[in-house]
């Protein structure tokens, strides 16, 4: 079996989404100047790197991510890979991976891996993201979990639509993941967002297991 880690490094450099607070990772607390031990500060906005995303995000009467069903966080999930040639996943992009009757979890990988592979900085506005009629298709095959390969499933400029149809059921979705070095195919999931109390998100360490 191999563990592949599907998640982001945090670091005030990595890339975020645009008016996201900045990652601040730093030492509150010094050895070299007399501390007991090292101790470090974190700020950061809960959308940031590998993260998951909870009904609150978009609805204000929605669960929190310390809410969520681990049931759903964990388990066999399928990594579809689309060509360079998709700039959306729409329903007929969808149509031609032939889902499986009963899959419950899909992870997409896109050319938007190829960021995290090339260690690009800085925002890509034009990343491949999942639109309403994507979304709409998922629901309807009763998909409870979607991840993809950068920092919001939807399409640049165009959240509100996908992410309430998505969280309107309470699928769970992942975003910020790293599947440059990931195979199609079926693995294990391991997703386990930070417990923050009533949250609209989490980072999350994420990884695959397969054979």
């Amino acid at each position: 079996m191999k563990t592949y880690d599907v998640t982001l490094t945090i670091s005030p450099d990595m890339t975020t989404w645009p008016g996201d607070p900045p990652v601040i990772l730093e030492r509150a607390r010094k050895i070299e100047e007399g501390a007991n031990a090292n101790v470090s500060r974190l700020d950061m906005g809960v959308h940031t790197g590998t993260h998951v995303d909870a009904p609150y995000h978009f609805f204000m009467d929605g669960k929190g991510v310390d809410q969520l069903d681990l049931d759903i966080l964990t388990g066999p999930v399928l990594v579809f890979e689309f060509g360079e040639q998709v700039d959306v996943i729409d329903a007929e992009a969808l149509n031609t991976l032939d889902i499986p009757v009963g899959t419950q979890r899909v992870l997409f990988k896109t050319r938007n891996s190829q960021q995290w592979a090339n260690q690009e900085k800085g925002f890509q506005p034009g990343f491949v993201g999942v639109n309403l009629d994507g979304a709409n298709y998922l629901v309807e095959r009763g998909i409870r979990l979607v991840g993809i390969d950068y920092l919001s499933v939807s399409p640049y400029k165009k959240s509100r639509p996908t992410h309430e149809a998505l969280l309107g059921v309470e699928m769970v979705i992942i975003e910020g993941l790293d599947l440059s070095k990931v195979p199609a195919g079926i693995y294990q999931l391991y997703c386990l967002p930070i417990k923050l109390k009533g949250a609209d998100g989490a980072p999350a360490r994420v990884i695959l297991v397969g054979e």
